[in-house]
């Protein structure tokens, strides 16, 4: 029977560097959502498939494929056979991956192929609607959340240092259009699921974060975390 460790959260409150440690840890196969449907962004730019063609970014979803593999302890992500793992972070994706994910026929097809990868594993799993739509039921469900200056700057130092160009206040614009875009989604909007447990990560180190949520999958595990409604853990 699978595990499911499922994290919610808007951009850059540091989803993806925890899900990637405790995966480690831990174990568990680590599936970031966010990077199938900037696969389907991706494909729709090298395509120039725009924004309001929205019919044929739904048409595209026959011709794509998406892997995921761990090689050497990383993550690779596969489009169609070609690793697209860095280009997939880009401006250009950036800009519009949220657009694309607002598109309900988008959204169907990719929480079938998410599901799909988790069948059967224990994993953890973050997004924007893991602990809402993907995995309901989901063993652990947490939401992690931050100020959007200090996730601006998070992302941005992320992007630095991935070689990505983009200003501070492009990324912290972006950061606002995406968590505006996010909350209003007609399917699978970014909310707090009534029993997850939720986590500010602005005054947090990586390390303290880590440590919290590998204290509750432990808990979890052995059958002593509280049905707690909204924690907030400052």
């Amino acid at each position: 029977m699978s595990f499911i460790v499922a994290i919610d959260g808007p951009a850059g409150t540091g989803k993806g560097t925890i899900t990637s440690l405790i995966s480690k840890e831990l174990g568990l196969v680590n599936i970031d959502t966010g990077v199938t449907y900037r696969c389907v962004a991706l494909y729709a730019i090298r395509n120039n498939i725009k924004l309001e063609e929205t019919q044929k970014i739904i048409n595209s979803l026959k011709n794509i494929h998406i892997e995921m593999k761990n090689e050497n302890g990383e993550q690779k992500v596969f489009l169609n056979n070609e690793e697209v793992t860095k280009e997939i972070r880009n401006k250009e994706v950036t800009k519009i991956v949220s657009q694309v994910s607002s598109i309900k026929e988008v959204r169907y097809k990719m929480v079938e192929l998410q599901r799909k990868l988790a069948q059967g594993k224990d994993v953890i799993m973050e997004g924007r609607d893991i602990t809402t739509v993907v995995f309901p039921n989901a063993n652990v469900k947490i939401y992690m959340d931050a100020d959007e200056k200090i996730r601006a700057q998070r992302r941005h130092k992320e992007m630095q240092e991935k070689g990505i160009q983009m200003t501070y206040e492009e990324v912290l614009k972006n950061i606002q259009i995406r968590d505006k875009n996010d909350k209003e989604k007609e399917i699978g909007a970014l909310k707090i699921a009534e029993d997850a447990i939720y986590i500010d990560t602005t005054g947090l180190s990586i390390e303290e974060v880590k440590d919290k949520i590998l204290n509750i999958i432990k808990e979890s595990r052995l059958g002593t975390v509280p049905n707690r409604k909204q924690d907030r853990e400052k």
